[in-house]
């Protein structure tokens, strides 16, 4: 008798093509249709988006845009993280930091991350540079939450059984605390991502050259609209692709952490 657990299937994809056919036959629908036959609306129709983007390829411009965006994507990530899991770590394990903390960056993330746009613009000038602190400060404040929330959720008594093995501050850190909240600063990370995928478009139309966002400005300005379009298309399917990735990474990192649990608690056992 074979009592081996059959494999989980898995989901049918047809739903979500189902999906996308039907969004896209509404913007057709939309552009194509209802709109009049002199309407604006006509130039922003799906049927335009693939001569653009073609036409984009072909000058060279498309790939370097989404290149350079990607670059301060990541730059501005990197940033967030060094001071966002730090930060979350001291209010997580310092109730007096917490206490002491909590006013002033409960003010500072109700603020829209653009609507420091002109102070970066003023302190850092026209480049890079105020794209990475614009888009830090939108991805700051989840990593810092869930840091500081994983903390906060770490069993105590994992703490007391450190400290009986005389375990100092920094051991019971690394060796417990930073573990445990492996899963709270990896979502945080997750939901930073999105968040800085959104501020960066509008980020890179403070005066750069270069970009996804500013590939926006230059082609409204050409009153190119098929092409803006593209780049939105481009913008949606780029940013869709960056938190599926980090969706399945997350998943397929805590499923192989279950994994080596798992083995060591066999072995514990054994």
């Amino acid at each position: 008798m074979n009592l081996s657990t059959p494999a989980p299937r898995r989901p049918s994809l047809v739903p979500q093509l189902v999906a996308v056919l039907v969004a896209v036959l509404l913007w057709w629908l939309l552009t194509s249709v209802v709109a009049a036959p002199d309407s604006l609306l006509r130039e922003f129709a799906p049927q335009h988006v693939v001569p653009a983007l073609i036409d984009l390829v072909e000058r060279r411009v498309l790939l370097p845009d989404v290149a350079a965006s990607m670059w301060r994507l990541l730059v501005g990530l990197l940033i967030a993280a060094t001071v966002g899991i730090p930060v979350g770590l001291s209010i997580g394990l310092n109730p007096v930091v917490e206490r002491a903390t909590m006013p002033v960056m409960q003010f500072l993330r109700m603020i829209s991350p653009l609507s420091w746009a002109p102070i970066a613009v003023a302190l850092f000038g026209i480049g890079h540079q105020p794209v990475f602190f614009l888009i830090a400060a939108a991805a700051v404040w989840p990593i810092v939450i869930n840091t500081a929330a994983g903390v906060h959720a770490v069993d105590p008594g994992h703490l007391l059984v450190a400290r009986s093995f005389g375990a100092t501050r920094f051991e019971q850190l690394t060796s417990v605390v930073l573990p445990a909240i492996r899963d709270q600063v990896q979502t945080g990370l997750r939901v930073g991502l999105g968040i800085a995928w959104v501020v960066l478009v509008p980020a890179e139309m403070l005066g750069v050259r270069s970009g996804l966002g500013y590939q926006i400005l230059n082609a409204r300005d050409q009153l190119a609209y098929d092409q803006v379009m593209a780049v939105i298309a481009v913008i949606g399917v780029l940013g869709f692709c960056l938190d599926w990735a980090a969706r399945h990474l997350l998943r397929d990192r805590r499923r192989a952490v279950r994994v080596e649990d798992a083995e060591d608690e066999n072995l514990q056992r054994a």
